[in-house]
């Protein structure tokens, strides 16, 4: 067994994955077609999104929900182009949400925070 963290869509998983040897074995019967409920979508948080400006990782989140913030405070740094670039907020107002984590690589356009 092999213990892996996956990100998918900014959202790190840790896995566990079991390797199976390449050798013929005997065909496991499928188990019977039983539905599985879908879960509701969440509900997207209202607000002023923050946004990536470009590709990158992140280094550094200083957003934390519920955090008090004034136009100009730094919300998350993100490195691009082997510099560092400090994404701001644009306004006063509280942390909503944080969409993204130290480590991610993100894409332009990607929401990283939201404020109300």
């Amino acid at each position: 067994m092999k213990r892996l963290r996956i990100t998918v869509n900014g959202q790190p998983y840790d896995v566990t994955v079991e390797e199976i040897s390449s050798e013929a074995s005997a065909p496991v019967a499928a188990p019977s077609a039983v539905p599985v409920p879908k879960a509701p979508p969440a509900a997207p948080v209202q607000g002023v999104t923050v946004k990536a400006p470009m590709p990158g990782t992140v280094l550094k989140v200083e957003a934390t929900v519920g955090k008090q913030v004034k136009a100009g405070d730094i919300l998350v740094v993100l490195e691009a182009m082997k510099m560092e670039n400090e994404i701001l907020a644009p306004q006063d107002g509280t942390v909503a949400a944080v969409q993204c984590t130290q480590g991610n690589s993100v894409n332009a356009e990607d929401v990283l925070v939201v404020l109300n």
